[in-house]
């Protein structure tokens, strides 16, 4: 039997086959959230040195996302094979080092654990087939996106644009939408924030939204089409101001303490794309207009 026939017949094997599979993924997701600011700062100062006419840096060590190995940041332990099993090895490990014993972030396996379990939700919500694999690598992309803003308030083009003209090839044989819904749901997407970003700024002077937010939006609209946008902001919005004034009183912050965005816009897009065709109708029946 061909391996997509058996995936087919037995569904639980293909959720059990992107359970693995997210969990591998969630593996490098880590070392991508952790090294790709690093690379990128590396290159904005390299560029700016151009631009200032300052003389070039020496060139260092090689550092991207294969070199060089991973290892402990407190002992510089080479982090072996075996020690890099996801899930396994911490808990082997006891979340520590093998070499030091220094505590390692539970963030590591938590990341993991989402990935995989995202993952296999995918693969039961859509069923074999190339939705499930489209959204697999969307799903993968806003969860590495949600963690580097969450850190750095930083959504990098080189993760945005190339998800963005993805979910437009891929609705190009609409797979989730047409292609028209698409491209109006991206123009609309970066216009809709584009928009508050101006009117907030000619009103106070300051940026209110960061502009890696539009081209999110956007992606957002490829995927799901401007039909989604709706839902998106507001859920977004909605979650995003409530977790934001409990993070200002747990950590005693201003006002004016910047909170990331993305990771909210990514949350509300994913659950817009899954289910807001159930959600937009059952609104209308709740207020009574169906």
């Amino acid at each position: 039997m061909p391996l997509s026939e058996f995936l087919i017949t037995w569904p639980q094997a293909f959720v059990l086959s992107a359970l693995l599979l997210g969990l591998i993924v969630g593996s490098f997701l880590n070392v991508l959230v952790w090294r790709l600011p690093k690379m990128l700062e590396r290159e904005w100062q390299s560029q700016a040195r151009d631009v200032l006419g300052l003389p070039a840096q020496p060139p260092g060590p090689t550092y991207n996302l294969m070199l060089p190995a991973s290892q402990c940041p407190h002992c510089a332990h080479r982090i072996r094979a075996r020690e890099n099993i996801p899930l396994l090895s911490y808990a082997l490990l006891r979340g520590r080092c093998s070499r030091c014993a220094a505590p390692i972030s539970k963030r590591y396996p938590l990341t993991e654990l989402a990935c995989g379990l995202l993952s296999a939700f995918i693969a039961w919500h859509f069923g074999y087939g190339w939705p499930a694999a489209m959204a697999l690598l969307l799903t993968w992309g806003l969860l590495a996106m949600s963690l580097i803003d969450a850190d750095h308030q930083l959504l990098p083009d080189v993760l945005v644009l190339p998800l963005l003209w993805l979910g437009l090839i891929v609705n190009s044989f609409a797979v989730f939408v047409p292609l028209d819904d698409a491209l109006w749901g991206a123009v609309a997407g970066y216009l809709a924030l584009w928009s508050v970003f101006w009117v907030f700024k000619l009103l106070t002077g300051k940026d209110g939204i960061g502009q890696g937010d539009f081209k999110l939006l956007a992606l957002l609209g490829a995927w799901g089409g401007w039909q989604i946008l709706p839902l998106t902001v507001l859920l977004s919005s909605l979650v995003g101001a409530v977790s934001g004034l409990i993070l200002l009183r747990l950590q005693d912050a201003k006002t004016s303490t910047p909170i990331p965005f993305g990771p909210y816009l990514a949350i509300a897009g994913w659950i817009a794309l899954l289910w807001g065709g159930q959600i937009t109708d059952f609104y209308w029946q709740f207020v009574g207009f169906k």
